[in-house]
């Protein structure tokens, strides 16, 4: 299951059942768990750590330095993926910093398209998808249930709350709450994620909940900190609610307003 052109490092803890393509390279400090599928030239420097079933298509970089100038080679530098995640072709994933706290973190069974960046201290949930192009800078967390359409770029440091959704080619610059839909450059509310929330087994009225909560941040004219006050009042009504109610009031870079 490994093709005889890979080149694997001695130190590296790679499970029998592992496949490994043509001319692809396995450095020091890699442990790759069992299922897990690594296509042809693809190139996994450590300390990476990935688990099991996972698919890794193509010509991919995983595990190697971050993209900062101030990174020192023996500074605290780690990547941790979880399990089934689909990382297509020419997909980049760097490693952590320590003024980041040392890890980039990918969850389980995300989708990952060809060509997306995934910077230095990226946190990432489980069960999103990033579509072809989509670039994260460094320090970025995103979310569980996100979906961010083709060419999108989320600036250093931004969060993208759960089930949230931005159109192709959207600039995030501030914090995404979840369950909305942004787009455009820069990144403007577009409404509620519906259709999403849809297909993820959201009754509807638990969607109405939320389109009052959308209505009350977007809609009528309330500064924020007016908003958040109603926000907490129809939060006993829905932990969703009070989701975003949490997620606003945590903010360090503002939200897309």
């Amino acid at each position: 299951m490994i093709d005889k052109t890979a080149i694997i490092h001695p130190d590296a803890n790679v499970h029998k059942d592992v496949s490994i393509g043509p001319y692809s390279v396995i450095g020091q400090d890699v442990s790759v768990d069992s299922g897990t599928v690594i296509g042809s030239h693809v190139v996994i420097n450590g300390p990476t750590s990935i688990g099991p079933n996972n698919k890794i298509f193509h010509f991919c970089s995983i595990g190697d330095d971050p993209q900062d100038k101030k990174f020192n080679q023996d500074s605290n530098s780690s990547l941790v993926i979880g399990s089934g995640n689909t990382i297509r072709e020419y997909v980049s994933i760097n490693r952590g910093t320590d003024a980041g706290g040392g890890k980039t973190v990918i969850g389980n069974d995300n989708w990952i398209m060809a060509y997306v960046h995934i910077a230095h201290d990226c946190i990432l949930g489980s069960n999103s998808t990033f579509a072809n192009n989509t670039t994260l800078a460094g320090h970025v967390t995103i979310e569980n249930f996100v979906t961010l359409g083709g060419f999108t770029g989320v600036h250093q440091f931004c969060r993208v709350g759960s089930y949230s959704f931005s159109a192709i080619s959207s600039v995030i610059v501030k914090d995404v709450p979840p369950f909305i839909l942004v787009s455009g450059n820069t990144a403007k509310p577009s409404g509620l994620n519906r259709e999403g929330l849809k297909r993820n087994g959201f009754d509807s009225n638990s969607i109405n909940l939320l389109k009052k909560a959308y209505k009350i941040i977007y809609r009528d004219g309330l500064p924020l900190s007016d908003a958040l006050d109603e926000l907490m009042k129809l939060s006993t009504e829905s932990e969703n609610i009070e989701a975003i109610h949490s997620f606003i009031l945590s903010s360090e870079r503002g939200i897309v307003r």
